[in-house]
């Protein structure tokens, strides 16, 4: 017996008898011929990931807010100074912005200038000349080409 999901259909019919809801069912591709039902590695993943997170926030937000005294009397000793707590969200943060803005900058740096004739035309561009329909041809569709900056001029600007 193969493993299988099943989603019903939420179209109710209107017809007075009742009818049993339609139901497609789909094979789990993970479950494997030995009948193993366990965990898939992503949901042990997530799990761990979510559990280390949270571990993580409050071993932080202790560090961060909890006087030296009472670390000292649950025998901690030993941790990084609290100039770190502030300091590397800070350095995150201005991390984030910094790579945001350097981004933007290279795009404006590789974008030619308005006045550019790259901006209408380029290496890809296609005449609507040299891509013209055959007379003979019977393509239901014209061939892909570039609309003229003349007719776009002529039809916005008229």
């Amino acid at each position: 017996m193969e493993d299988s999901y099943s989603i019903c259909s939420p179209r109710r019919m209107s017809v007075s008898k009742k009818r049993r809801a339609a139901t497609v069912s789909f094979a789990d591709p993970d479950v494997k011929a030995s009948g193993f039902h366990g965990p898939k590695p992503a949901e042990v993943y997530g799990f761990v990931g979510s559990i280390t997170t949270v571990v993580a926030t409050v071993i932080f937000l202790v560090w961060a807010y909890v006087p030296e005294s009472w670390l000292h009397s649950i025998g901690i000793f030993y941790y990084p100074s609290r100039y770190w707590a502030l300091a590397v969200p800070a350095y995150a943060m201005m991390t984030v912005v910094l790579a945001l803005v350097f981004y933007c900058g290279l795009n404006f740096m590789s974008t030619p200038p308005p006045s550019s004739l790259y901006t209408v035309y380029d290496e890809f561009s296609r005449d609507p000349v040299s891509s013209a329909r055959i007379a003979n041809d019977d393509q239901p569709i014209e061939p892909i080409s570039d609309i003229s900056i003349d007719r776009i001029n002529r039809s916005m600007f008229k």
